[in-house]
């Protein structure tokens, strides 16, 4: 069974969450991870959690950092006590859009550091033209025991620093897309123990769909393009990275 470690339900528009939870079941995606990206949708990930029976993430994505006031960050941290809450963020820093200042992005991004250390959560990281940034941030800091970088985009010598803060490392589904080469080159390098797949739903449509809104149920595809990379199987990736991922957000039995 596979697990898609990080989808925003919400933002499902074609199908609705329901129905999306419903198809991917189906498809044989048994677990995932709704992620919220502000106050609204963090509410809205955990009541979804609650409902159908995923799991959840609480923050704020870095275009909405500049909205962590004292009220924000007192109902955050609420919302991470909540049992289906498995992750804090995805939090971290975006420099490809300036929807708030780098000063603001990395006092939230610290913020959201300490509170995966508080809450005993996973911590899940974006990053867009800034990694280098961010993982300089998170080693200053001391990273939480348990973090992940979602939708992973960076270099070999990246990649190692990023295994060597601890971290796992998710791929979405731009790593099938034909020009995606060099992504699945680094695929190959990321040890068994640390590989994840997502499908950051409704966007990074896998091949091929490339193009259309993506759901959870794609999630194999996106596997499948990895095991290709790796000469596996897709039923290696989908157990090894279902397993990482139940660890990562101590899901384990």
């Amino acid at each position: 069974m596979w697990f898609d470690s990080h989808c925003h339900l919400h933002l499902i528009q074609e199908m609705g969450a329901q129905e999306a939870v419903r198809a991917a079941r189906a498809a044989g995606v048994q677990d995932m991870v709704t992620v919220g990206i502000d106050v609204a949708s963090s509410r809205t990930a955990l009541d979804l959690a609650d409902e159908l029976g995923v799991w959840a993430s609480i923050g704020l994505h870095p275009n909405s950092a500049s909205e962590l006031t004292e009220k924000v960050a007192r109902e955050l941290t609420e919302l991470a006590g909540c049992d289906r809450v498995v992750a804090v963020g995805e939090s971290g820093l975006d420099f490809y859009r300036d929807a708030a200042s780098p000063e603001d992005q990395a006092a939230a991004f610290s913020w959201h550091v300490q509170l995966a250390k508080e809450s005993d959560k996973a911590l899940i990281i974006h990053t867009r033209d800034s990694l280098d940034r961010a993982m300089e941030q998170l080693a200053a800091e001391g990273p939480p025991p348990r973090l992940v970088f979602h939708c992973w985009s960076g270099t070999p010598e990246e990649l190692d620093r990023a295994l060597g803060l601890g971290a796992f490392v998710s791929f979405a589904g731009n790593v099938s897309f034909k020009s995606a080469q060099s992504l699945r080159q680094v695929a190959k390098l990321v040890p068994e123990d640390r590989l994840l797949v997502e499908t950051d739903s409704p966007y990074l449509a896998p091949v091929p769909r490339r193009g259309r809104p993506n759901a959870p149920a794609l999630v194999p595809l996106v596997g499948a393009a990895i095991a290709e990379a790796r000469g596996v199987s897709s039923q290696q990736v989908a157990e090894v990275t279902a397993a990482n991922a139940r660890r990562l957000f101590g899901l384990e039995q």
